[in-house]
C-alpha cells in the first residue's frame, strides 16, 4: 500500500511539473465543455462549479485546479483515477453522488488537504480500501449511502482524523465490528446506519472503551437486537430506528439504564418495537425530551410521554388524536402533526399550556374556533399552510399574545376582515399568499405593529384600499399582488426594505390616480424591488418608472418581468446610483439605449432574458466596468462582436443560451475568444446550436472551422501593413537621428572608390598637406602657419576657401583635398571640435590612415584641452589616447622647434616604422 500511495504522488508530482513547464495557469477556464460557474453561490475570489447532470463518463480534465467546489452528481461517471483531482488543493466541497463510481484509485484525494465535505452516495462502491481517503485530513463530513458495500478496511479511515459525520446507510455491512475503527475516530459525532443488514448491534462485539459519537441511526430488516452492555457510548444524545417492514422484530437490551442516561432525542420512523418493548424504553429513558413517532396510536393513549418537550407525529396518518393522549405532556412546547387527515384542530392541545410551536400544515381542516387556541397563550410558531380554512374569526388568535410567526398559505380564505385586529402585538412573520381574497381591505392589518415580513400575494386579488398596509411601520418585507390602478398603497412604510409587486392584468395598464405616486416617497428605505406583470398588456406610460423609481435612491435590486413594452428611457435610474442587480426580462429591447445604464456604474447583475436583443452593441458605451454576470438569453442575437466584452473588464460569468448564432466568418473572433479568454465563462457555450447558414443548422457553434476565416487574404494585408508601418517608423527614426552618420558613411564609401581608382592610375600627390580648420582659427592659419609652412619651409597646402572647387559638392571636395595631399594637419581647437564639416574631415583622414596603413594625419591643438572634454568626440579622444601630439600652447616659448617639428612631420615618408607616430609624425615637445 505504502508502495502504490507513493507511487499516486509522483504521478500527482508528474502532472505538477508538466503543469509547470506548459505555463498552464490554474485559473478559470472559462471555456468549460461540461461545467458551469455557480454565480450564486461564488464570492468574489471562489470558484464554485456545477457540473451535474451532464452524461459526463469522466471527472472533466478541464476543471480548474483552484476550484473551490466542484459538484458533479447525477452523471455516469465509473472510476475516480489518481489524476482526476491532482493539485487541487484549495477544494473544500466535492459532490461525487449519483454516479457509477465502482472504484477509486490509491492516492486520488492526497492533494485535497482542504477539503471538508465528500459527497459519494448512490454509487457502486463494494469495498474501502485501506488508502482511499489519504490525505482528507480535514475532513468532516462523508456520504457513502446507497452503495454496495460490504467490506471496510481496517485502516479505511486512519487518514479521516477530523471527520465528525458519516453516513453508511443503505448498504451491504454485515459485521458490526467492521466500523470499530469509525466509533474510534476522535472527532466522530454522527454516525448513520440505517438499512444494513446488520443482525444485531450490541457493544459486546466492539472492541471499544469510549467513543465520542452524540447521534447514531441504525435500521435493518435484518436488524433483531440492540444491545448496550458496555459504557462505549457515553456522550450518545439522539437514537433513530425505523424498518421498511411493518412488523415487530427488535429486541431492545439495555440492562443498565445509565448506560444511556443522556438520551435527549428517540425517533422512530416504523413499529420497530412492540408495545411493550417500547414501553419499557420510556421508562428507561429518564432524559428523553424529543420523541417522533409513526404508526404509534396506541403509545398515546396510554400517556407514556409526560416528560417529553417535542412530539414529531408526520405522517403518521391519523384523523385525530385519542382524547386524553396530550393531556399529561404538560412541558411539551413543540408539537408536528404536519402531514395527515386531520379535520380540525385536537381538542388536547387547548391543555399544552406551554405548547410555543405548532405545526399543522397539509392537513383537512376546514374551520378555526374561538376555543382552539384558548389557552395555548404561549405559542410564539403556528403554521396552518395549505389546509381548507376558508374564514377566519375575530376571536380565533384572540389569545395568542406571544405570536411571532403565522402561516396561513393555500388556504380558502375570501377575507380577513378583523381577524388581526387582535392581540397580535408581537407578530413578526405574516403569510397569506395562495388565498382566495379579492379585495384587501383598509384596517386589515393596521394592528400588526411590530410585523416585518407579511406575503399577500394571490391571483385572485382584484382590489387593494388605498390604507391597506396603513399601521405597518416595522414593515420591512412585503410582497402583495395588486390591481393596475397605483393607489397610494405604500404610505408610512418607513423601513420598508424590499418589496414584490405581482400586477394583476385584464390587458392594459392604467394610471387612474396621478397623485399615486406620493405613495413612493414614504419608502425611501427600499433596496430591493421586483414587478412581475401576468399576462398580455400595452404597457406603462414612459414616465412611469421614473416616478416609481426617483424616491428609492438606496435600491440595490430593480426586477421588472414583462413590465415595459419598450426600452425604459435613458434617465429611468438616474436617482439610483447604488443598483446593483438589475432585471428587465420578457420585454422588447430591441432598441436599447446604452445611456440608460450610465447613471448606474455599480451595476454587478444584469439579465435582459427574453427581450429581443438582436446585437451587444450597447455595451460599448454602456460604461458598465463593475459587471460579473451579464445574462441575455432567449433573445434573437446571430452575430456579436468579441471586442465588446474589452468594454465589460470584471465580466466572469455570461449566459447566451437559446439565441440563433450564425456559423460564418462573422462569429469566428467571438468562437476564439469563448476559447480563449481567462476571465469570463460562457455557460454551456459548448451546447450553443447554429441556426444560420442553413446546411449548418442543429451543429454546435464551437464547432465551426474558424481557421478558414483567416485564409482570405487578410492575414498578408495585415502582415503588409504591418511591415510599411514599421518601415515607415526605421526610416523616420535614421532620418531624424543618423542621417548624417549614413551621409558620412556613403562619403566614406566613395572615398575608398575614389582612393582605388587613384591608385590604379598612379595619380601624383597634388598637396604636400591637406589644412583642416576652423573658420574662427582661419586668422592663425593666415598669419602664423601659412607664413612659416609655405613662405619659409616651401610646402604647398591645401586651403578649403582658396583651393575647393566652386560648385562642386563639399564632401567630394574634402575628399578629394585628402586623397590629393600626402598629409592631412588638422589645426584643433575647440571651435574645431564643435564644427560638423571639421569633424567629418578628421574622421574621413582617419579613415585614410587606418585604410592605407601610411603616416598621413598630424594634429595641432591650439589651445589646452583636457582629454574629458573630448569625450564627445569619441574619435578625437581615442587619437590623443593613443599618440603623443603637437601643442601650440606649449610652444610659446620656442615657436621655432614647434615648426622644425611640422617640418620633420611633414618630410617624414609614408611606411610606418615602429619609431614612427601613427598619427601626429615624431613627437613633439
Amino acid at each position: 500500500a505504502s508502495v502504490m500511495a507513493m507511487g499516486s504522488l509522483s504521478v500527482c508530482f508528474i502532472l505538477k511539473l508538466l503543469f509547470f513547464l506548459l505555463q498552464i495557469t490554474p485559473s478559470l477556464a472559462y471555456s468549460l465543455k461540461n461545467c458551469t460557474l455557480d454565480y450564486q453561490e461564488t464570492p468574489y475570489d471562489d470558484i464554485y462549479l456545477n457540473c451535474a447532470s451532464r452524461k459526463l463518463m469522466t471527472v472533466p480534465d478541464d476543471i480548474p485546479k483552484d476550484a473551490v467546489s466542484v459538484k458533479l452528481p447525477n452523471n455516469q461517471i465509473k472510476n475516480i483515477n489518481k489524476e482526476d483531482f491532482c493539485g487541487m488543493s484549495k477544494l473544500t466541497y466535492l459532490d461525487l453522488s449519483e454516479n457509477l463510481i465502482s472504484y477509486v484509485d490509491i492516492g486520488s484525494f492526497i492533494d485535497l488537504i482542504l477539503l471538508k465535505t465528500l459527497k459519494m452516495g448512490q454509487n457502486n462502491l463494494t469495498s474501502l480500501t485501506g488508502n482511499m481517503f489519504q490525505g482528507l485530513s480535514n475532513l468532516t463530513m462523508l456520504d457513502l449511502n446507497e452503495n454496495n458495500i460490504q467490506f471496510i478496511h481496517a485502516s479505511a479511515f486512519q487518514f479521516l482524523t477530523s471527520l465528525q459525520m458519516l453516513d453508511l446507510g443503505y448498504n451491504m455491512l454485515q459485521k458490526v465490528f467492521d466500523i470499530q475503527p469509525i466509533l474510534q475516530l476522535t472527532q466522530i459525532q454522527r454516525l448513520d446506519l440505517r438499512y444494513n443488514q446488520f443482525p444485531s448491534f450490541e457493544t459486546k462485539d466492539l472492541m471499544l472503551n469510549i467513543s465520542s459519537l452524540k447521534e447514531l441511526s441504525i435500521s435493518g430488516n435484518n436488524l433483531e437486537r440492540f444491545s448496550i452492555t458496555t459504557p462505549a457510548f457515553p456522550y450518545l444524545k439522539k437514537l433513530e430506528f425505523s424498518t421498511l417492514g411493518r412488523h415487530f422484530s427488535l429486541k431492545w437490551d439495555i440492562p443498565d439504564e445509565t448506560l444511556l442516561r443522556n438520551i435527549t432525542h428517540l425517533y422512530i420512523d416504523h413499529p420497530v418495537f412492540s408495545f411493550k418493548e417500547f414501553q419499557n424504553i420510556l421508562q428507561s429513558l429518564d432524559s428523553l425530551r424529543h420523541l417522533r413517532l409513526n404508526y404509534l396510536n396506541k403509545v398515546l393513549k396510554k400517556g407514556l410521554l409526560s416528560t417529553l418537550i417535542e412530539l414529531n407525529l408526520t405522517e403518521t396518518h391519523i384523523n385525530a388524536l385519542p382524547k386524553g393522549s396530550l393531556q399529561l405532556m404538560k412541558n411539551l412546547n413543540s408539537l408536528n402533526v404536519k402531514s395527515n387527515s386531520l379535520t380540525k384542530v385536537p381538542n388536547d392541545i387547548k391543555n399544552l399550556t406551554f405548547l410555543e410551536i405548532l405545526t399543522m400544515d397539509y392537513n383537512l381542516i376546514s374551520e378555526l374556533t374561538c376555543e382552539d387556541f384558548v389557552n395555548t397563550t404561549r405559542l410564539t410558531e403556528l403554521s396552518l399552510n395549505t389546509n381548507r380554512i376558508t374564514k377566519l374569526d375575530k376571536c380565533v388568535f384572540g389569545n395568542l399574545t406571544n405570536l411571532k410567526r403565522l402561516d396561513l398559505s393555500n388556504n380558502l380564505l375570501l377575507k380577513f376582515g378583523d381577524t388581526f385586529q387582535t392581540a397580535l402585538q408581537k407578530l413578526e412573520v405574516l403569510n397569506l399568499n395562495y388565498n382566495s381574497v379579492i379585495i384587501l381591505e383598509k384596517g386589515d392589518f393596521q394592528n400588526l405593529k411590530s410585523l416585518k415580513t407579511l406575503n399577500v400575494a394571490s391571483n385572485s386579488v382584484g382590489r387593494v384600499k388605498s390604507k391597506t398596509f396603513q399601521g405597518l411601520n416595522s414593515l420591512k418585507d412585503l410582497t402583495v399582488s395588486l390591481p393596475l390602478d397605483y393607489e397610494p398603497y405604500f404610505r408610512g412604510l418607513h423601513l420598508l426594505e424590499n418589496l414584490i409587486i405581482y400586477l394583476n392584468t385584464d390587458g392594459t395598464l392604467k394610471l387612474t390616480q396621478p397623485s399615486g405616486y406620493e405613495a413612493y416617497t414614504n419608502i425611501k428605505s427600499l433596496k430591493s424591488f421586483t414587478v412581475i406583470c401576468s399576462g398580455y398588456h400595452y404597457g406603462l406610460p414612459l414616465d412611469v418608472p421614473n416616478q416609481l423609481l426617483q424616491y428609492m435612491k438606496h435600491l440595490e435590486l430593480f426586477k421588472a418581468v414583462n413590465v415595459y413594452i419598450h426600452a425604459p428611457v435613458v434617465d429611468t435610474f438616474k436617482y439610483n446610483s447604488q443598483l446593483k442587480t438589475l432585471t428587465l426580462a420578457n420585454t422588447d429591447l430591441s432598441e436599447l439605449n446604452p445611456e440608460l445604464f450610465l447613471s448606474i456604474p455599480n451595476l454587478q447583475s444584469l439579465d435582459l432574458s427574453e427581450s429581443n436583443i438582436k446585437s451587444l452593441d450597447f455595451l460599448l458605451q454602456a460604461n458598465l466596468n463593475a459587471l460579473r454576470y451579464l445574462k441575455l438569453t432567449d433573445n434573437e442575437i446571430n452575430v456579436i462582436n468579441e471586442t465588446v466584452f474589452q468594454f465589460l473588464p470584471s465580466l466572469t460569468y455570461l449566459d447566451l443560451s437559446n439565441n440563433q448564432f450564425s456559423c460564418e466568418c462573422s462569429n469566428a473572433g467571438f468562437v476564439q475568444w469563448i476559447k480563449n479568454n481567462k476571465q469570463t465563462q460562457v455557460v454551456n457555450a459548448h451546447q450553443y446550436e447554429c441556426s444560420f447558414p442553413l446546411d449548418r443548422r442543429g451543429t454546435f457553434l464551437l464547432d465551426f472551422d474558424v481557421q478558414s476565416c483567416w485564409n482570405d487574404g487578410s492575414f498578408f494585408y495585415f502582415i503588409s501593413s504591418t511591415c510599411l508601418v514599421v518601415l515607415t517608423l526605421l526610416t523616420s527614426f535614421i532620418y531624424h537621428f543618423l542621417r548624417w552618420q549614413l551621409a558620412y558613411t556613403f562619403h566614406l564609401f566613395l572615398a575608398f572608390v575614389y582612393d582605388s581608382r587613384r591608385r590604379k592610375k598612379g595619380d601624383p600627390h597634388q598637396f604636400d598637406a591637406f589644412v583642416s580648420y576652423n573658420v574662427h582659427d582661419e586668422d592663425w592659419v593666415y598669419r602664423e602657419m601659412l607664413p612659416v609652412l609655405e613662405g619659409e619651409q616651401g610646402w604647398r597646402l591645401c586651403l578649403h576657401h582658396r583651393d575647393f572647387q566652386p560648385g562642386k559638392p563639399i564632401m567630394e571636395n574634402i575628399t578629394d583635398a585628402i586623397y590629393g595631399s600626402r598629409k592631412t594637419i588638422c589645426v584643433i581647437s575647440r571651435h574645431y571640435l564643435q564644427s560638423e564639416w571639421c569633424s567629418r574631415e578628421i574622421q574621413m583622414a582617419s579613415f585614410r590612415l587606418f585604410d592605407e596603413q601610411k603616416d598621413v594625419l598630424i594634429l595641432l591643438f591650439l589651445e589646452d584641452i583636457p582629454s574629458r572634454h573630448l569625450s564627445p568626440y569619441y574619435r578625437m579622444r581615442k587619437l590623443v589616447k593613443k599618440r603623443t601630439y603637437l601643442s601650440w600652447p606649449q610652444a610659446a616659448q620656442h615657436p621655432g622647434v614647434f615648426w622644425q617639428n611640422v617640418q620633420r612631420a611633414l618630410q617624414t615618408g609614408d611606411a610606418l616604422t615602429e619609431e614612427t607616430d601613427l598619427l601626429t609624425g615624431p613627437a613633439g615637445p
